[in-house]
């Protein structure tokens, strides 16, 4: 290749070998300077002293706290939440609501009516007050013990219900798990039970976002929360998830809730190092660790970090919020085989989001005991109706179960169909159509 040709690939603004980024454009060495200046290391000086860093030698990442297990304010001369005691006792109920909903189902699988069901008990706060800082704009990706963020974005008894029986009125259709709830709007894409498969599609989908905004100003800013367990962080899809964020300067804002277990593997059995925030610092992101029981702190955190992502044309945060799993796994688990119940017991009386939150309004004067017992009770009585109704409602035609995977059913799955309907109207005594909207019509 000759000069001539080099220098005119050079000016190509297609090729453009001759541009460098700006905080490379000296990746030459002065003599005499002080400091690597390659790519991959910018500013870091020379030393000849050789020391590998030990991470037990660094101090740990602190844990960002409003007030304490008490309910009490640790400085009093903060200046306020900027959130009226209304929507502070909406916080409250709804953490309530989810507790109560929690109890009533699991005794509701256990008692064979329900197939899978999972709580989360311990872990009401982050859910209900990450998401009160969001907007309904905003996309979010759960994995599955976010109930909260459905509960505090407006999803209702009927559509909780709905989903966990498969019925006819299910968004889903009948064709998810228990607990993989989905929501049109607010923007909640539908739950996936293989752990951390939502970390690189909420960075994908911050990043479509993000150009979005660039295509039309109009639009209001979005960004997109992506909620997972500290065990889903020990998969290769957060790390991809993280990288493409940073990489792309996506708009999203990684929870992570740190609850001790990933199903039956302690935290200690996971990793080593400082917990799940010191990740996102390695990965060059705005990184924050905040007691998961502190609902006012995890609240504070979210608007911030919300604020962050939105900032600079987009930027991803990274939250880890500390709790502790108080339940079971799920209904599937026996979590005193790999713990000890006085671990859990202990747990319950030292800290919870909901007892914490309860004597801060209690110091108030906004709760009482009355109004406790008050509350809880309607809250049971409302989840026992909606779970009767919802029992009782038809599942969704048979023929949902082919729809809504193209845009049309294929010549395939129309194959698929007949075959089916032909067996059922062959066989009838050996399948039971009752339970499902239109029987072997709804083909």
């Amino acid at each position: 290749m000759s000069l001539n040709l080099l220098g005119r690939f050079a000016r190509s603004p297609r090729v453009a070998l001759n541009r460098v980024p700006r905080r490379w454009s000296s990746i030459s060495q002065r003599p005499g300077s002080d400091r690597v200046q390659f790519p991959g290391a910018v500013n870091s000086k020379f030393t000849t002293e050789m020391s590998f860093i030990n991470p037990t030698d660094l101090p740990s990442i602190p844990t960002f706290r409003v007030m304490n297990s008490d309910g009490e304010l640790l400085d009093p001369n903060r200046k306020p939440l900027g959130v009226s005691n209304e929507e502070i006792l909406t916080w409250y109920k709804n953490m309530l609501a989810v507790s109560v909903m929690d109890v009533v189902m699991f005794e509701a699988q256990r008692q064979g009516r329900l197939s899978f069901y999972m709580v989360s008990a311990g872990e009401e706060g982050i859910s209900v007050g990450s998401a009160a800082a969001l907007t309904p704009d905003d996309v979010v990706f759960a994995q599955y013990r976010e109930t909260g963020v459905f509960q505090q974005r407006g999803f209702t008894l009927k559509d909780f219900m709905s989903q966990l029986f498969a019925n006819c009125n299910d968004n889903g259709r009948g064709r998810n798990m228990p607990v993989h709830y989905g929501s049109k709007y607010p923007r909640i894409h539908a739950i996936s039970s293989p752990l951390a498969t939502q970390i690189p599609q909420a960075s994908g989908a911050a990043y479509a976002l993000k150009l979005q905004s660039l295509q039309n100003p109009d639009i209001p800013p979005r960004i997109v929360a992506c909620y997972f367990g500290e065990g889903a962080a020990s998969e290769g899809d957060f790390h991809a998830g993280l990288n493409i964020a940073a990489t792309r300067s996506s708009p999203v804002v990684f929870i992570c809730r740190n609850n001790g277990y990933a199903i039956s593997t302690p935290t200690l059995e996971q990793y080593r190092g400082d917990g799940i925030a010191s990740r996102g610092v390695g990965y060059g992101i705005d990184t924050i660790r905040v007691d998961g029981n502190d609902i006012f702190a995890v609240y504070e955190a979210m608007q911030e970090a919300r604020r962050i992502a939105l900032s600079d044309g987009g930027r991803p945060v990274l939250i880890e919020a500390m709790s502790y799993r108080v339940s079971h796994h799920s209904t599937s688990d026996d979590s005193f085989a790999y713990r000890a119940r006085v671990e859990v017991e202990d747990w319950k009386r030292r800290d919870n989001p909901i007892i914490r939150l309860r004597k801060w309004l209690e110091n108030q004067g906004l709760w009482n005991e009355d109004l406790e017992r008050e509350t809880r009770d309607k809250m049971r009585k409302d989840v026992l109706k909606a779970f009767g109704e919802a029992e009782r409602e038809k599942k969704p035609p048979i023929r949902e179960a082919f729809t809504d995977v193209y845009e049309e059913i294929t010549e395939e799955a129309e194959a698929q169909m007949k075959e089916l309907k032909r067996i059922l109207e062959t066989y009838p005594d050996e399948y039971d159509l009752r339970q499902y909207q239109d029987g072997v019509k709804g083909i």
